[in-house]
């Protein structure tokens, strides 16, 4: 952003980065990384449309209609869904709403872009696995090999932790600690730390994780990395878990019609512990939520939770709430169709 040679439009991009995202608000590098991607697509766009390169560009090119038309283009050209546009449209705000403190002659024009209103969306049912196919998943890695040993402790972490996946590719050795009590430090959404047990199974396969590699208890590095080396990148995870879902379908056929994220872990993981009779309270500090509102979205996809609560609000005297199961094979299969 700061090759831009416009003076106007460089300053207020680099003044908006380094002054307020990075100084002021020390956002997160995957926050910083969002919002460089977001406004870097909206001044490519812009240019196109007016015929001129970035270098040339100034403020008022990229008013209210020029960023409507680009939301669009996100959707109509990008194929980009009302969920990622909005999440643009929030990084635009951000840049806006600087500049508008930062330059009053700008807040006419800011708040005309300010008050785009975000696109209106589904939320869809929440997935997540039973233990049947989160176990299929897990022994679709092949653990006599190196990356089969990492693939199969890094589906283990997301399932076990509900660690977002951001939060997973960023732990090194140092933050887990495999004396009793067993645990692993995350960091999430806005700098926020919490620490999280670890469970026997998947205490050992970090600590031979790290063994492997040569990792002592303290050390500032990776614990999981790609084949060259490096920390395992979110779009790592994604593949390695899309592979082992492929293999999972030999077993669990019904996978291959779902789409299966490293997100779909972290609501499995939030689903067992729900299951389990934990109250909503720990699990919104378990998985770092800000709101138990964001929490309370797993009661709503847990139909035994429901037939249970059902059966005991029925009236006296009536027949409980039986989930029907038919009378034999030739119902149940028309049943499925």
């Amino acid at each position: 952003m700061s090759t831009l040679s416009s003076p106007r439009l460089a300053h207020l991009l680099e003044s908006f980065f380094r002054q307020r995202l990075l100084l002021q608000r020390r956002a997160s590098p995957n926050t910083v990384a969002a919002y460089r991607d977001t406004l870097r697509l909206l001044v490519v766009f812009t240019a196109e449309e007016v015929g001129r390169p970035p270098c040339r560009l100034d403020i008022e090119d990229l008013d209210r209609d020029r960023v409507l038309a680009f939301l669009d283009h996100l959707e109509k050209e990008r194929g980009n869904s009302p969920r990622t546009r909005n999440a643009r449209l929030a990084a635009i705000r951000a840049f806006y709403q600087y500049i508008s403190y930062l330059d009053p002659m700008l807040m006419g024009s800011a708040q005309r872009v300010l008050a785009i209103p975000n696109k209106r969306v589904d939320r869809p049912v929440l997935g997540y696995l039973r233990t049947e196919e989160l176990d299929a998943v897990l022994a679709a890695p092949v653990r006599s090999t190196v990356v089969g040993r990492r693939d199969y402790t890094i589906i283990l972490f997301l399932a076990e932790t509900g660690a977002r996946v951001s939060e997973a590719v960023a732990v090194d050795a140092a933050d887990v600690r495999f004396v009793r009590p067993r645990h692993v430090r995350l960091v999430g959404k806005g700098r926020r730390e919490r620490l999280l047990p670890l469970d026997q199974d998947l205490g050992d396969a970090l600590r031979d994780l790290g063994v492997e590699r040569g990792l002592a208890q303290h050390d500032v590095e990776p614990l999981f990395v790609g084949r060259r080396g490096g920390r395992l990148t979110r779009f790592g995870v994604t593949h390695l878990l899309r592979r082992a879902v492929g293999i999972a379908c030999a077993t669990q056929p019904q996978l291959a019609d779902r789409q299966i994220s490293p997100h779909t872990l972290r609501h499995t993981a939030a689903m067992r512990l729900l299951q389990s009779g934990v109250d909503l309270t720990t699990i919104r500090s378990w998985l770092g939520h800000v709101h138990v509102d964001t929490t309370h979205h797993y009661l709503e996809i847990d139909l035994e939770m429901k037939r249970r609560a059902l059966a005991t609000c029925a009236p006296p005297g009536s027949p409980s709430m039986a989930r029907y199961d038919p009378p034999d094979d030739v119902l149940a299969l028309l049943d499925e169709l």
